[in-house]
């Protein structure tokens, strides 16, 4: 079963991911000073749950999680990895705006963050087409 977890950042700047799904007796979530450490600390909860679930004898769903970020916490995991300069020209949208974003002073409108999903996307689907003479 497809399961959705999303990473946010939160007022107080530490992050979360959370199971976006009620269907079950029980909710998953994790939390930290990164979106990284969010994600990790809610794999650790669903572990946890796992082992919960085999003591009482309960079936175990197999989940797949499909992790969704908010636009700071996407630029927060993937800070290092995408610089703002190059994040501006994958996206079109300008480094000084990507910072207020990324600080959370500033949220992204819903066609901003659709604009931004889409580039993303186009720009991977390029990647996937590279290839390399041996």
């Amino acid at each position: 079963m497809n399961v959705n977890v999303i990473v946010e950042k939160g007022t107080d700047n530490r992050f979360s991911a959370f199971m976006d799904y009620t269907e079950f007796d029980f909710g998953l979530s994790g939390f930290g000073q990164t979106a990284e450490e969010a994600i990790k600390d809610f794999y650790k909860c669903w572990e946890e749950e796992q082992g919960m679930l085999r003591q009482e004898r309960k079936e175990i769903p197999e989940l797949e999680f499909n992790i969704k970020y908010d636009v700071t916490a996407f630029l927060d995991y993937y800070n290092g990895i995408l610089s703002k300069s190059g994040l501006e020209r994958i996206t079109g949208i300008n480094q000084k705006q990507l910072w207020h974003y990324s600080s959370g002073r500033r949220r992204p409108t819903k066609k901003t963050t659709l604009r931004i999903q889409a580039n993303l996307h186009r720009f991977a689907d390029n990647l996937k087409q590279v290839q390399f003479v041996d």
